[in-house]
């Protein structure tokens, strides 16, 4: 495994996503996932499998302090008060005292950010979230954030594959010494239709959605989070440390 120092955060870079995960199947593949030596877990109040996540998590065996565990609050949960009263009950439903990671879900225009941003920081300041950040921000959203906000916050997660320039978020992020956490780096599975990717992995034995893994991963202060639901393809995911691509790959 290799991990990213972002604001005094350490983040094992590549984690598995539940997006979209059924419950039975977030369970079981979180499990499978800590099984095959994933230490990184994602998850989110919107996608309504934090209970079996929960489950997942202490069927797979490992202590929680080795595990990094990331969720999200929902848009209508912003509000100063509500915020904190909706990480509790996150908590509850993932069986678990903290998470390592809190990021608001996305922006809420109808909510004041400063508002928002404050909730999170004192979920943070309760120990109820160890780092703190935010998903879906575009860079000048990603300015207003960290300007609100007291303690530093340590990526934006958004969706970022072969296939979609993320140059001007990635750019603003190291400049406030954030990370990025790559949702979709599979880009739905197109990855493993693309001829350029194809080759580059038979020159290393590999395939598309490998060689995709490893170009993110090669990039400075990237974390990318896929999702399956086939134990088979949760571990090829994980085989990306073997291998470097090029300069010119």
């Amino acid at each position: 495994m290799q991990y990213v120092n972002a604001n005094g955060a350490t983040i094992p870079a590549l984690g598995f996503g539940t997006f979209e995960l059924a419950p039975a199947d977030a369970e079981a593949m979180v499990a499978h996932a800590l099984g095959a030596g994933y230490r990184h877990i994602d998850t989110a109040q919107m996608y309504d499998n934090e209970e079996a996540v929960g489950r997942g998590l202490k069927a797979g065996g490992v202590e929680r302090g080795d595990i990094f565990l990331t969720t999200k609050v929902w848009t209508d949960r912003f509000h100063d008060g509500d915020l904190q009263a909706s990480v509790r009950e996150s908590l509850a439903r993932l069986d678990t005292d903290y998470v390592d990671l809190l990021l608001l879900h996305w922006p809420n225009p109808d909510v004041a950010l400063d508002e928002t941003i404050a909730a999170l920081n004192d979920v943070r300041a309760q120990g109820l979230a160890r780092h703190i950040g935010v998903s879906n921000f575009t860079t000048p959203l990603i300015d207003a954030a960290v300007t609100h906000s007291s303690a530093p916050l340590v990526t934006d997660q958004v969706e970022y594959h072969p296939f979609l320039d993320q140059r001007p978020v990635l750019d603003r992020l190291a400049h406030h010494g954030m990370a990025l956490t790559a949702y979709c780096p599979l880009a739905q599975g197109r990855v493993f239709r693309e001829p350029t990717l194809e080759r580059i992995g038979r020159a290393h034995g590999k395939n598309g959605g490998q060689v995709a893994l490893r170009w993110l991963l090669q990039h400075d202060d990237v974390v990318a989070i896929p999702r399956s639901t086939r134990p088979a393809h949760i571990e090829n995911n994980f085989e990306v440390f073997d291998f470097e691509l090029t300069e010119e790959q």
